[in-house]
């Protein structure tokens, strides 16, 4: 049995590999509410063999969204559409887990196939955005820099909605605190300018996500596995970097996270990306510090062998893959056959399985 397809268990919860789908918006909810679409989506992961479905981002509070078609879960109507949606992903042997996020200075934005580009109007459904400084995101709205009061509505709003998340029936809560997003916001100093107790200092701005940590972890309970997704580097001068991040995810698990998904990017538009197969593996690698801290991998990860060797080499717990789901809804299935590895197909499939 390859390492790919062996077990992994978090706390109450063992996964049955560690080939998992990454979160991935599809901008096809209203009101925050999801629709059939995302049911057949996240549904077909799971009889393709995913260990883990991580759903895409959810607002935790109505301004916390990308966009207008962004899916919530800041009330129980949005809980209550989730539950048939997990309900299918446990029927096919998967977990289900779901992205707890505020997008910060690049939420009230337009879908990625809209007219337009850049902010929404409020006369077009948008609103004003928050941030921690008011600083904009390069092409977007200024948005209003966050007083003591809204800082602990954010903290609020992430506990809110990990209680919704679970009461639908999630296994796993995932905090967004990547890719340029709020929580990334504070922790980048090319971002945060703030002189108070969350800025300056490296303590000081990961302390708003660290808040989040403390707050997910006692809504959640101690059962459920807890995920912080960080941007590892912003690829930009002077931003925020690796051995940063090994620091901010050593904190964060002392506080209750159990894995750090390890991404990079996504702060400003003026970032140099290198991009090759497997390139943010080595920002897993110095997150993970040894084994120290369980963290997962992304980026490029495309085939069997690659994933096997990132596992086999120490560089991360776990694969996370995005696109690759996207092409081929049964990657695990198909991984799984080229690793010669003899697991589980659904019964509907059997004919394909070593033929």
């Amino acid at each position: 049995m390859s390492i790919l397809f062996s077990p992994l268990s978090i706390r109450s919860v063992t996964f049955r590999n560690r080939l998992w789908v990454s979160p991935m918006c599809m901008y096809s909810a209203i009101d925050g509410v999801v629709q059939e679409w995302h049911h057949t989506h996240l549904a077909q992961f799971a009889s393709g063999g995913a260990g883990l479905i991580v759903a895409e981002a959810a607002g935790v509070v109505p301004e916390g969204r990308i966009s207008p078609q962004d899916v919530g879960l800041w009330n129980d109507e949005q809980r209550d559409a989730w539950t048939p949606i997990v309900s299918a992903i446990h029927a096919r042997g998967a977990k289900a887990g779901i992205q707890l996020a505020h997008a910060g200075r690049k939420a009230s934005t337009w879908w990625p196939w809209a007219e337009h580009q850049g902010s929404v109007p409020q006369s077009e459904g948008g609103w004003t955005t928050t941030a921690p400084s008011a600083i904009a995101y390069e092409g977007f709205a200024e948005p209003v820099a966050l007083d003591a009061d809204g800082i602990e509505a954010i903290v609020t709003g992430f506990a809110s909605a990990a209680r919704r998340a679970i009461e639908a029936g999630f296994d796993v809560l995932e905090i967004h605190g990547a890719h340029g997003y709020l929580l990334h916001q504070f922790l980048s100093p090319l971002s945060n300018l703030r002189d108070d107790d969350y800025g300056g200092s490296l303590e000081n701005r990961a302390r708003l996500l660290l808040r989040v940590v403390e707050a997910v972890r006692e809504a959640a309970g101690e059962g459920v596995p807890l995920f912080v997704r960080i941007s590892a580097t912003d690829h930009a001068d002077g931003g925020f970097t690796p051995d940063e991040a090994a620091t901010v995810g050593a904190w964060a698990t002392d506080r209750g996270a159990d894995l750090i998904d390890v991404s990079s990017g996504g702060l400003v538009a003026h970032q140099q990306i290198s991009v090759f197969p497997g390139y943010q593996v080595p920002l897993a690698e110095t997150v993970r510090q040894g084994g120290r801290i369980p963290v997962s991998a992304v980026g490029l990860i495309t085939a069997a062998e690659q994933a096997e060797q990132v596992l086999s080499e120490g560089a991360a717990d776990a694969i996370f893959a995005g696109r690759e789901w996207l092409r081929d809804p049964h990657f695990a299935l198909r991984a799984a056959h080229e690793l010669g590895d003899d697991i589980a197909w659904p019964p509907q499939y059997e004919r394909a399985h070593w033929r």
